[in-house]
């Protein structure tokens, strides 16, 4: 018989990012040297190699920062550490691939395969779970041959069961929050079994808890064969995101990851397809275009789609996330951002309305409309908003003209609007993102950005998109 692995899909907590980092403590250390011991490996060795401080405990380090796209020095940094107190899942991580398999044939080797729901949880009804567990195995057989069966006794191919604490398996739950779920590699015996904390709360759609239907879906990867994504986008991460059960697409992460496993699925409806899975964007494409930019507390953000890359000080690698998992209530997706030091908050604008956030918790009486800025009801969106500190004025751009707000009297500046191409000289198409650093403010059209010098609105360089990422950086 071969030996089942669990992977146990962990909580996201309230995240730590854009906030003062703590300094490193002893009990870190020891958290840290844990850590590397359950997911990447670390053994116990010891020697004049060691001392000398060519330790395995640097080897893993290092391995863990790449893994998380963190800056890698084979240092316990802040940064590493927060990664590190994150919640996450308890499969050891693979520094090779996107996707990532268990490997040694552990997989079904036939496409019909039966489930059985052997329990349920007080969260939720019975039909709610019934219906969670037959969707979230339907965004594997979707894009595969695998069909699934229920049965209602006798052995299953993939039991599915609530449990807390020591549940019968040596792998206990730890209580609310941390450990949401496990599930087995494909192999006999307890082999594609998913367990699931009843400690938790489940929810069949809400955000108050976790959705179910999500954590499901991720732990049915396992069962089939998958092991961990280091793809933010992709729903085998290790860490839990909450998304809407109604318009969730498997990513193409995912489909690449399970079709290399079982295929294609043969019966697909060339009428009606299912819509494009989507994929996470790549900083470095020349032809992306950034939906925003803001700063936040010495920090750089880049957005696109649903995702955000963060680029701090020290550091040329910049950390790819979901925006969700950092500001749980904001909009999947943003047109503009600027961060205003006169409330100490990064504003997000999306459509007509407007969220700010201080730190990632949404600030009282928010989000509101963007007429809140005195900006005229035809405004229909932001394109683009940049807060310059030298003046306290935050400029936001709406097609090819441009208004000037005062942040410290809370009103719109008279004169305004004003075509772009009036003030910033070789700006002649709408601006997509701005963001001001160092003096210069910088105004993003499509693939290409302007510097310019707000005090003089002189123009300085053409630059590539990609200038402030680490890519091959060139002009124009």
């Amino acid at each position: 018989m071969k030996t089942s692995t669990p992977c146990i899909l962990l909580s996201l907590a309230a995240a730590v990012g854009c906030l003062p980092l703590p300094q490193i403590t002893e009990q870190d250390e020891t958290f840290a040297e844990s850590y590397l011991k359950s997911f990447f490996n670390l053994t116990e060795e010891t020697g004049p190699t060691v001392r000398r401080g060519i330790s395995p405990l640097r080897r893993k380090l290092n391995e863990m920062q790449e893994f998380f796209r963190l800056q890698v020095t084979g240092t316990l940094d802040a940064r590493t550490m927060e990664m590190m107190k994150k919640p996450r899942c308890g499969v050891p991580d693979s520094t090779i691939a996107r996707f990532s398999t268990f490997g040694n044939d552990l997989k079904w080797d036939k496409n019909s395969l039966t489930y059985r729901i052997e329990n349920y949880t007080p969260d939720m009804s019975t039909s709610e779970i019934d219906d969670s567990i037959e969707k979230a195995l339907q965004v594997w057989s979707k894009v595969t041959p695998l069909r699934f069966t229920r049965i209602y006794s006798g052995t299953a191919d993939i039991r599915i069961s609530f449990g807390s604490r020591e549940h019968g398996d040596f792998y206990p739950f730890d209580g609310p929050d941390g450990t949401l779920a496990h599930a087995f590699a494909p192999s006999q015996g307890i082999g594609g079994d998913a367990h699931f904390d009843d400690d938790e709360t489940f929810t069949f759609r809400s955000r108050s808890g976790y959705v179910l239907f999500m954590v499901a879906a991720h732990e049915f990867g396992h069962s089939l064969g998958l092991t961990h994504s280091r793809d933010p986008g992709a729903l085998m991460y290790p860490v839990y995101t909450y998304s809407n059960p109604e318009t969730f697409v498997l990513p193409r992460d995912d489909v690449n990851g399970i079709q290399s496993l079982y295929g294609s699925n043969p019966d697909k409806d060339p009428v009606n397809p299912d819509p494009e899975p989507p994929t996470t964007p790549d900083a470095c494409d020349s032809k992306l275009v950034f939906d925003a930019i803001a700063t936040l507390r010495g920090e750089t953000l880049f957005f696109k789609d649903s995702f955000f890359w963060r680029i701090y000080p020290q550091s040329s690698t910049p950390q790819q996330s979901l925006i969700r998992n950092f500001w749980p209530e904001a909009p999947g997706k943003i047109d503009a951002a600027y961060e205003s030091r006169y409330s100490d908050s990064v504003l997000f604008f999306k459509d007509r309305q407007v969220w700010a956030f201080r730190g990632y918790n949404l600030s009282p009486g928010y989000p509101k409309s963007i007429s809140t800025f005195g900006l005229p009801r035809n405004v229909k969106k932001i394109n683009a908003a940049l807060y310059d500190v030298y003046s306290g004025k935050t400029l936001l751009f709406v097609g090819d003209k441009y208004y000037s707000y005062d942040e410290d009297k809370n009103i719109m500046d008279p004169g305004f609007p004003k075509r772009v191409d009036e003030s910033f000289s070789g700006m002649t198409s709408k601006v997509t993102a701005a963001f001001q650093y160092r003096g210069f403010a910088y105004l993003y059209s499509g693939s290409f950005m302007i510097e310019y010098s707000l005090q003089s609105k002189t123009l300085y360089r053409i630059l590539g998109n990609d200038y402030f990422l680490p890519c091959n950086n060139y002009l124009y």
